[in-house]
């Protein structure tokens, strides 16, 4: 396979928010009120878009939250920074989370910096437009599998050890997987794999008192598609088809994370929830 950094750059992705202009909206939009106060969490993804949103929203409430991300120490610092500025602990962990034993280190070092693990955040993902499913290489296909899918897979069996009743598991999850996506094949049948896995990992850890739920996120403005993750022509309408007529921000998502992950969603295991500008699905 392709090694991971020199194909993720053939176009630019994850991509730096630092670079991106109009900035990605992050800031938590209340204040706290201590729904995580003393959870340790892990955000994979959580330099940049929704992940630094997440993280900056659960350090508001209380919670440590280790950083978990592929290529931009700028981002991550960036974001580490935000999460002391609640007055929260933050270590930032560089990490594939398509590969197995990275996973593994991740979960390791935050045991280490904290001592325990209560919520683990399965947010990174990667993808990449293709007009005709004859362009996507096999290369691609099975990076995209890997980061999405197979990174859940090993974050969640690298954490599980850690994971005590009364814990949360949110996976990212996408609107393309219930409405489909012409230019992302690949992406979203990995979507997919997500939702299935969040209700199956629902059905095997509930009655240990793990709950699992995941978002499914419309079109938000992080640096995952103008930095490659979309084409020129969707990029100039970005978010327009939705009912709000809008792409959403960041800090429009993280709090469907934040009830997940808090006791307010205790009655909640194996649901998604759906942060779109209100494009009616189902499931």
């Amino acid at each position: 396979m392709t090694d991971t950094a020199e194909m993720i750059h053939e176009d630019d992705l994850p991509g730096h928010e630092s670079k991106l202009e109009p900035k990605p909206e992050w800031q938590p939009r209340y204040p706290g009120s201590g729904r995580l106060e003393g959870k340790v969490a892990i955000v994979t993804g959580g330099d940049s878009g929704i992940g630094r949103a997440i993280a900056a929203l659960y350090a508001r409430e209380g919670a440590d939250i280790a950083i978990v991300y592929l290529l931009e120490d700028d981002d991550a610092a960036d974001t580490k920074r935000i999460v002391e500025a609640e007055g929260r602990r933050a270590i930032t962990i560089r990490a594939d989370v398509g590969i197995k034993l990275e996973c593994e280190a991740a979960v390791a070092k935050t045991i280490d910096a904290f001592g325990k693990l209560d919520i683990l955040v399965n947010n990174a993902g990667e993808q990449h437009p293709d007009k005709d499913i004859t362009d996507i290489s096999e290369e691609q296909l099975a990076r995209t599998f890997q980061t999405n899918i197979f990174g859940m897979f090993y974050m969640v069996q690298a954490a599980r050890p850690h994971l005590q009743s009364g814990a949360a598991i949110i996976n990212c999850t996408s609107v393309t997987m219930y409405q489909g996506s012409k230019e992302l094949l690949d992406y979203s049948s990995t979507k997919g794999a997500i939702t299935a896995f969040t209700r199956s990992l629902s059905e095997n850890l509930v009655s240990e008192g793990i709950r699992v739920n995941a978002v499914a996120p419309g079109p938000i403005w992080t640096p995952l598609n103008p930095c490659g993750g979309a084409s020129k022509e969707k990029l100039a309408h970005f978010g327009e088809k939705t009912p709000m007529g809008r792409p959403g921000q960041p800090n429009e998502v993280a709090p469907a994370f934040l009830f997940l992950a808090c006791e307010d969603a205790s009655y909640m295991s194996g649901q998604v929830l759906h942060p779109n500008g209100g494009t009616v699905i189902n499931g």
